[in-house]
């Protein structure tokens, strides 16, 4: 080994001097930029290695992350996604229950809004499989006095009447809209009488308006009482369409109430008329009664008060009938005196 370094020594000094004397060139000589031609030898060496290890520790921190790191990921997705569900459905529960609650306060303050007559809460609880009836079934019979022809109607507006009183204590409602159905109606505005009868669509219609009578959509129906089923003043609906028929206007309602969509209804026990909230009253109470007053003041709208107002203001004249008639009784006292 020393034989060989011996022989080769002269070599290997030559090599170094060149070594070096290259190296003291490349750190004098510059290049672009005033840098360095050993800084460029040194960038290019040391790159490609640095460049291999941040690729190797870039994979080895990617197989970490993505597989070691995350080994429980997917329970604690899975548990997560069953509390959404859980959560998800406890809102769906709070909200119907929030709904439930509203129309039952609905209910409660038009029951104290009108004391007057009798009524007994019910729940839909089915309703008719034939397309071509429109019926449904309460949870309420013969032990809550429940009779046939019995208005049920809703704060908003009538529904339709008792037809059958089961045994099981349920009872069956026929809608205003069934074909076998007919109330009692007039306009609340002009007080012109008809008939609503049932179609089986929807919307049922308005018969026996003459032509020359104006009607137009939009115009409110309230119960007429003359069916001795439903009180008078209830509010059936609104006009929706109108036009000239023979013999009679062919006049389409649509209800206050939505039929398709009902929950809770009221039993009216009598026939007692109701008697709407003034607004002065309802102006004085708190939040809840003051919807319920909207809500009477819409089942029962109002005659208009123009017709009403009228022979009022005319009352005036016959108390000036007196003086008129004080004036001529001057000249039959003249002849007394003389």
């Amino acid at each position: 080994m020393l034989e060989i370094y011996s022989r080769h020594r002269p070599l290997a000094l030559l090599a170094g001097a060149v070594l070096l004397q290259v190296l003291l060139l490349a750190f004098q000589v510059k290049r672009e930029h005033n840098v360095r031609l050993i800084r460029v030898w040194a960038a290019e060496l040391v790159t490609p290695v640095e460049r291999a290890g941040t690729w190797t520790i870039s994979k080895i921190g990617g197989v970490w992350t993505g597989y070691i790191a995350l080994h429980g990921a997917r329970t604690e997705n899975a548990r997560l996604r069953a509390e959404n569900d859980v959560l998800r459905l406890r809102n769906q529960q709070l909200e119907s229950e929030a709904g439930e609650a509203k129309r039952l306060n609905a209910l409660l303050n038009f029951r104290e809004a009108h004391t007057e007559a009798a009524m007994v809460a019910a729940q839909v609880i089915g309703a008719s499989a034939d397309p071509a009836s429109h019926t449904l079934f309460i949870n309420r019979g013969e032990r809550d006095h429940v009779r046939r022809n019995m208005a049920v109607i809703t704060p908003q507006g009538i529904v339709g009447k008792i037809v059958e009183v089961l045994p099981n204590n349920t009872s069956q409602v026929l809608l205003i809209n069934d074909k076998d159905s007919g109330v009692g109606a007039l306009f609340a505005a002009t007080r012109t009488h008809g008939i609503l009868k049932g179609t089986g669509d929807p919307d049922p219609i308005l018969d026996y308006v003459v032509n020359d009578e104006k009607v137009q959509p939009g115009d409110f129906l309230t119960t007429s009482g003359e069916d001795r089923i439903f009180p008078k003043g209830l509010l059936i609906g609104s006009v929706s369409y109108a036009k000239q028929g023979n013999p009679f206007q062919v006049i389409h309602v649509q209800p206050a109430v939505r039929l398709d969509r009902l929950e809770d209804v009221l039993i009216l026990v009598t026939q007692q008329e109701l008697t709407p909230k003034k607004v002065e009253e309802s102006a004085d109470s708190s939040g809840a009664d003051s919807e319920s007053s909207d809500i009477v003041q819409s089942v029962a709208p109002p005659a208009p008060p123009a017709p009403q107002t009228k022979p009022a203001a005319k009352t005036p004249s016959p108390a000036k009938r007196p003086a008129q008639t004080a004036e001529p009784a001057a000249p039959a006292d003249a002849p007394s005196t003389q």
